[in-house]
């Protein structure tokens, strides 16, 4: 699947305008992404100019740290908050975390079916291919090794930020790493 930028700009900001999103893509210039990772957090300019979303890029907070409101962590504590998943997982957690609470009940605020909705998703994921790979700091085990389950009550995940709550996806591919993050109690 093609995707333009005029599409994958309108389905980030349709998916994550009522959240508080970081939602960012860089360049994948390390064998290393999770160096990537680091420069998405410190606001690298996005490869093809396309637009994202950053609620806290005005915050005062940034005067005292560019980063805000994720936390300063060394690559290694970043890379052992982080569990790769499936795609089929990835595309249910960027429904989950339009809003707060990382849930699919989150959909029920759209006037548009599921099904209108994973197509957005599936229009956000197709940017960085077919050979992409997803990492999350969500800890939704399913069933099967790699995917979340979204029906279970109970679940945790690994702050990267300053707040006690946030939850997102990494995808990263051979050229870019995308970041599409949200912050739960700002």
């Amino acid at each position: 699947m093609h995707v333009d930028q005029a599409s994958w700009e309108a389905a980030v900001r349709h998916l994550f305008e009522d959240a508080y999103p970081y939602d960012a893509t860089g360049p994948r210039r390390h064998e290393d992404w999770v160096f990537d990772v680091l420069a998405l957090m410190a606001r690298v300019a996005d490869p093809r100019g396309w637009a994202g979303l950053d609620d806290a890029a005005q915050a005062p907070e940034r005067a005292a740290s560019p980063i805000h409101p994720f936390a300063r962590h060394s690559p290694d504590h970043i890379r052992t908050r982080l569990r790769e998943i499936d795609r089929g997982s990835a595309e249910s957690l960027l429904l989950a975390l339009t809003d707060d609470g990382c849930t699919l009940s989150n959909l029920r605020r759209f006037t548009e079916s599921e099904e209108e909705l994973r197509a957005r998703a599936r229009t956000i994921l197709a940017r960085y291919g077919d050979t992409a790979a997803y990492h999350t700091n969500v800890d939704r085990p399913g069933a099967a090794p790699g995917t979340l389950d979204f029906s279970i009550p109970n679940w945790g995940y690994s702050p990267l930020s300053v707040y006690s709550e946030d939850c997102g996806l990494i995808v990263v591919s051979d050229t870019e790493v995308g970041m599409f993050w949200n912050f739960s109690d700002h």
